[in-house]
């Protein structure tokens, strides 16, 4: 089944938009939910009315589609593709306003990657990419940097604040930091797409979620970022990216440091 990818992105970059400007809109006036899978892992009204916004525009043009959608209003489909949003990557950031925080969405036919919007809202950017097409930063092609040596490189670090993940972050840190030019933590999609756009020369994001990676992804791939994990493949589990002058370096350090197992 073909799809317009033109039209899917230009209506997910709508959607993006008008849930970023609910999200500033109401950041005075939210109520926080329950905590999901931990006491760090917070929701907000805010969280569930974006995630409805962006669910229902979809569904209305594409209303056999199926939807992963962080917040619990995903619906399954028939038609072969799948919708992944995650309506505000960052929520701490956003609550606590210490940090940028994004809308995400991405499109996969199959297991296949098709196009990927992701909104900072704050900064008014919206970075975007459709498979085999490169990626854009509002409108404009954007690259990867040329990869300085890691000991000159800013590198992007994500991570799911439980107490197991936040260890295992801390042992890497601890050993990278002084290998590399400086670290920034990050939301995960804002890692990737910084990436991208060579804001970031690599990163470094540990047991996300795929809602978290899935739009940052193939923006990061579309726009010359190296991408891989523990194995070739990029995983929830550990996603390493780089400018192809640093992923050698940048790869086999992370992976010497966050062995499996260890």
């Amino acid at each position: 089944m073909n799809r317009d990818l033109l039209a899917a992105r230009d209506l997910a970059a709508d959607l993006a938009v008008r849930a970023g400007r609910l999200q500033i809109e109401r950041r005075d006036t939210l109520t926080m939910g329950a905590p999901k899978a931990h006491v760090n892992d917070v929701v907000s009204d805010v969280d569930i009315a974006s995630e409805r916004l962006i669910v229902d525009g979809i569904h209305a043009a594409w209303p056999d589609d199926t939807m992963q959608a962080e917040e619990g209003n995903g619906r399954e489909g028939t038609s072969g593709w799948s919708w992944i949003i995650d309506p505000l990557d960052g929520t701490r950031n956003y609550v606590s306003r210490t940090g940028p925080w994004s809308v995400c969405v991405a499109l996969y036919q199959g297991d296949v990657p098709r196009m990927a919007v992701v909104h900072d809202p704050a900064a008014d950017e919206t970075f975007s990419a459709i498979d085999g097409s490169g990626a854009l930063l509002n409108g404009r092609p954007i690259k990867a940097s040329s990869g300085s040596p890691l000991a000159e490189s800013l590198i992007g670090v994500s991570f799911q604040p439980n107490v197991k993940t936040k260890t295992r972050t801390g042992l890497l840190v601890r050993e990278l930091l002084p290998l590399s030019g400086d670290v920034r933590r990050i939301p995960a999609a804002l890692n990737l797409v910084y990436q991208a756009s060579g804001r970031l020369d690599g990163g470094v994001a540990l047991d996300t979620k795929l809602w978290d990676i899935a739009a940052g992804a193939l923006i990061a791939r579309e726009a010359g970022v190296v991408l891989g994990g523990h194995g070739p493949d990029y995983t929830t589990t550990l996603t390493i990216g780089a400018a192809p002058g640093l992923w050698a370096e940048l790869s086999e350090r992370v992976r010497t440091i966050d062995r499996p197992g260890s």
